[in-house]
């Protein structure tokens, strides 16, 4: 079938000019299996572009010092970029301040520095923590481990079939022995938008603070923390067009003040001695031992791209493919879609009926498209839709309306080799 007739995308016409953000992004220029690559799997990871890899790059042939352990240039400058990270990332989300950003190995080790340093001293038999159906694993397992250890439960506010939360669930689960909730801002799986900000309402009016998983929202959509009104955001920097390893925990001043460490060693203390040790403040009582310095000075870089690429723009363009991509699948026999939310970014997991995702994955893989397949680190909500595992392509502002077409070509293709 031919693809429904588009415009052809022109910096003049769509304010966004495709092509030559793809040129930012070396990646894009290889070939998989004698085939161009189509790169399909942003949620997992986004491609990088060359400023970020010229920046991790420069900082080993040019500072390569640990942070505040040296009063040496080399160590000056390392601290300098490691600290410039910390400024910018609180500038990113709004942060009221940059001694309120933790900076992470990502998404996971903040949302796990909240449970054991935050969660964990507060819990009793009886309490609750709340999350969703929706969550990934890194906003389930860890409120598991420490209410396994403390008597507490956890809770799941359901979702409906279009894979939206139902809010009046979720807020009726806000019942006096939850302590916590825990929501993702973006579905990883679904690409759904959580009205954090209503969500945030409600649980301050009943004195529950709520963490935000926002690793799936930070790459596509602003963000601003004052404006949720939440008491903790945590993000990942490697889906943001930074390096792996890269990430930070927003908390709320009064929050961090009164946590205790997770990690304990190097440079988290203003004091040790065998008797006791004095914690330094937050954030660096957080952050024991040596960071990834060049991976932060990437993620300065990431930022920097972001600022000059534009949001309102990327969301646009991004908008146009979800919107494009959509159509196009729904013209393929036996397909069925998980998530059709009324506020999306631009993820889309599906099932061709009469196929296995893993089978379909890999087949298109020798078409030259990489693609997720599987249950997506969020087991719960695989089983909510009575599925094992289902295809994911997860797309981003580089990627074109023609990668698309050529998408569901190889689709109809590989469907064809396996019915």
């Amino acid at each position: 079938m031919s693809p429904p007739s588009r415009p052809v995308a022109t910096a003049g016409e769509s304010g966004f000019d495709v092509m030559r953000v793809r040129a930012d992004f070396p990646l894009l220029e290889r070939s998989v299996h004698g085939k161009p690559l189509i790169y399909f799997d942003n949620a997992n990871t986004s491609q990088k572009p060359r400023g970020v890899i010229e920046a991790v790059d420069a900082f080993y042939r040019e500072h390569n010092a640990n942070v505040s352990r040296a009063v040496h240039t080399l160590g000056e400058e390392a601290t300098e970029l490691y600290e410039g990270a910390r400024d910018r990332l609180a500038q990113h989300i709004h942060a009221p301040s940059r001694d309120e950003l933790v900076l992470t190995s990502g998404a996971t080790q903040a949302i796990n520095l909240v449970a054991y340093s935050y969660a964990l001293p507060r819990l009793k038999a009886g309490d609750a923590i709340l999350t969703t159906t929706m969550e990934h694993h890194a906003n389930i397992v860890p409120w598991q481990l420490v209410t396994a250890r403390t008597g507490a439960t956890v809770k799941a506010a359901p979702i409906d079939a279009r894979g939206e939360l139902i809010v009046e669930r979720f807020i009726d689960l806000l019942t006096p022995e939850v302590k916590l909730a825990c929501v993702a801002h973006v579905s990883n799986v679904l690409g759904t938008v959580n009205p954090v900000r209503k969500l945030a309402r409600e649980c301050r009016r009943r004195g529950i603070p709520l963490l935000v998983d926002g690793s799936q929202a930070v790459p596509h959509r602003p963000v601003d923390v004052q404006a949720l009104g939440c008491d903790f955001y945590a993000f990942t920097g490697h889906k943001m067009l930074a390096p792996t390893g890269t990430g930070a925990l927003w908390a709320r001043r009064e929050h961090l003040a009164a946590m205790e460490p997770f990690f304990g060693g190097g440079e988290m203390i203003r004091e040790v001695r065998f008797s006791g040790t004095v914690f330094a403040d937050p954030p660096h009582r957080f952050e024991a031992g040596t960071p990834n310095i060049a991976g932060f000075a990437g993620i300065g870089a990431a930022l920097d791209y972001y600022a000059g690429l534009g949001f309102a723009a990327m969301r646009s363009w991004e908008q146009r493919l979800l919107a494009y991509a959509t159509e196009r699948l729904r013209e393929l026999p036996g397909l069925r879609l998980f998530g059709e939310a009324r506020e999306k970014e631009p993820v889309i997991s599906f099932l061709i009926e009469g196929t296995q995702a893993t089978d379909l994955a890999t087949l298109l893989d020798l078409e030259g498209v990489a693609v997720r397949s599987g249950h997506h680190c969020a087991h719960p909500l695989m089983q909510f839709f009575g599925v094992p595992a289902t295809l994911r392509a997860s797309l981003a502002f580089y990627n074109t309306l023609e990668e698309v077409d050529a998408f569901v070509e190889a689709l109809r293709k590989v469907r064809k080799l396996l019915l």
